[in-house]
Formats: structure tokens, C-alpha cells, sequence
């Protein structure tokens, strides 16, 4: 594993972190209310998503439980498409799949090296 792989899996599992720390005491209704959680999570999907992207073949390959290509296309969707921002996806992501996708990073060989 190239030291830039471990350098952007550390990207990826920090901004995992800070996901699930935003809405721990959260609901779906907040990202309504509050845009602060709103761009708060984009923000940490589209850093998952530009670090995945720059991850080797070799680790990409070696992990093939992570849902690579889904999530450099949503940080694409995101960035390319931030005027028609689905709230509900955006929850989704950051209640259902953010939280396994952390698992998978702390489970990654030498990710965290």
C-alpha cells in the first residue's frame, strides 16, 4: 500500500467520523431545519468521495466489499449536481451507509498505519 493510499483512507475514515458524530443526536426533519447539518454532510460525503477517488487500483481491488464507484458518483452527483440535492439521499448515506462504510475503512490493511 502506497503511503498516499493510507493518507486518504485516513481522510476517508475521519470525514466517516465526523458523519456519524453530526447526527448522532439527529433526525431526518433537522436537515430541514438546520442547512448548517445540511452542508455539514455534503461536505463530509464529497471528502469521502475525492479521497476514494484518489485510492490505488490495488487497494480499491483488495477491498472489494467497499462500494468504490458508488461513492465517487455520489461526491460527483454532489459537486456536479448541488443545485437538486436530494435531503432524503443525503440522510440516507449519512444514517445507513456511512456507518458501514467505517467498519470496512477500519478493517482495510494498513489503512491505518
Amino acid at each position: 500500500m502506497f503511503v498516499d493510499d493510507r493518507t486518504r483512507l485516513n481522510h476517508m475514515r475521519a470525514a466517516a467520523e465526523q458523519a456519524c458524530e453530526f447526527i448522532k443526536t439527529r433526525n431526518r426533519e433537522d436537515l430541514n431545519r438546520d442547512p448548517m447539518l445540511l452542508h455539514e454532510l455534503v461536505r463530509v460525503i464529497e471528502i469521502i468521495g475525492e479521497a476514494a477517488r484518489h485510492v490505488s487500483e490495488e487497494v480499491k481491488s483488495s477491498n472489494p466489499d467497499i462500494a468504490w464507484v458508488d461513492i465517487i458518483g455520489m461526491r460527483n452527483r454532489l459537486v456536479h449536481g448541488y443545485f437538486t440535492v436530494d435531503y432524503d439521499v443525503v440522510w440516507d448515506t449519512a444514517a445507513t451507509y456511512i456507518p458501514v462504510l467505517l467498519e470496512q475503512l477500519k478493517r482495510v490493511k494498513g489503512g491505518n498505519e
